[in-house]
């Protein structure tokens, strides 16, 4: 672990390194490799009649900055789902909110001629709010405070329900999905930068209220009684919290589907080099879940070339090895 602020102040120096080289590589590598100097060109002087400027711009370019902002989001909203509950194995999933975003995509293009990732971001953003929120009203209690048992057991019980919903749906019409199967497994491939631009302000206001509840969270960490004692609204942070939750994973889902493990493997890897500290971790998290999806974007690329696979298959390879270990060491720790 880096233990001083210059370790820590460098370690995120070296993080912010990392995640431009992923980023400078996820934009040059493909099944046609692209020159530097090519991206220079293309940003600079844009020929559309230059085949690489076209594969530049409307390709490799939005997608890695689509992955890049993905992974940090998840990972960022990984963390503190975990504050949130004390749960170390928990993730954004927990909420129901990839559950809820699917089963509402699925709905809409049942019932209106949707076709592209444009037409049903703002479908999966409702359905992972509305999952979520449901979560937060079924784990109440009498007096409004939130159990990280309840949290668990009513995140487990929306994401079956809307799971098996979606399921009976596909079921029913199967053709009829065709469009969103790729959306489904996850996948930053062929998004346009477009759709970031509606969500933009969705994540700033959600990072915005997450730095100025950074010490909040620390609090949290030393337990509700200690956090109340301290003169701060235990639910109210939690509740809040939530809303960043909410806010940095289902718009992660809108844009690119069902990706998972990256919000429950990422803080784990943050915690270890940086220590609990919410103002450091975060930042941590960022880096380090833009830095593992641009990398598992760019190896779906190449594991069975020339086709592709989904990103969310590849980060479900890395994170279910993980998730296996994380479980059997908190077992052997009872």
């Amino acid at each position: 672990m880096l233990d001083s602020h210059v370790a820590k102040s460098l370690g995120l120096l070296v993080g912010v390194v990392v995640t431009c080289s992923a980023l400078l590589t996820s934009t040059l590598s493909g099944t046609t490799d692209i020159a530097w100097h090519a991206l220079w060109s293309a940003l600079h002087h844009y020929d559309p009649g230059n085949v690489a400027h076209i594969i530049l711009i409307t390709e490799r370019l939005p997608r890695a900055i689509i992955a890049a902002l993905v992974g940090a989001s998840l990972a960022i909203a990984g963390a503190l789902m975990q504050t949130i509950t004390r749960n170390p194995l928990a993730s954004p999933s927990l909420l129901g909110i990839n559950a809820g975003a699917m089963f509402f995509v699925v709905v809409a293009v049942s019932l209106l001629p949707l076709s592209a990732p444009a037409h049903y971001v703002w479908a999966a953003l409702l359905g992972a709010s509305v999952a979520a929120l449901l979560v937060i009203l079924l784990s109440r209690g009498r007096h409004g405070e939130l159990s990280p048992l309840r949290v668990v057991l009513a995140g487990v019980a929306v994401t079956a329900m809307f799971v098996a919903l979606s399921q009976g749906l596909l079921v029913i019409d199967q053709q009829s999905f065709e469009s969103v199967l790729y959306w489904l497994a996850g996948s930053v491939s062929g998004r346009e930068l477009a759709l970031v631009v509606p969500l933009l302000p969705l994540f700033g206001a959600a990072l915005l209220l997450c730095t100025l509840l950074v010490r909040h969270a620390n609090a949290l960490l030393l337990g509700d009684d200690m956090a109340t004692g301290l003169g701060l609204q235990a639910t109210t942070i939690k509740l809040l919290l939530g809303l960043v939750v909410i806010v940095l994973a289902g718009s992660s889902v809108a844009l690119s589907g069902m990706i998972g493990f990256i919000g429950l493997i990422v803080p784990h890897m943050a915690r270890g080099l940086f220590g609990i500290d919410h103002r450091w971790l975060l930042p941590a998290c960022a880096l380090l879940g833009a830095s593992l999806l641009l990398v598992a974007d760019v190896a779906s690329r190449f594991l069975i070339p020339p086709q592709e696979i989904p990103v969310g298959v590849m980060t479900a390879l890395l994170g279910t090895p993980f998730f296996v270990y994380l479980a059997r060491r908190n077992m052997a720790g009872q």
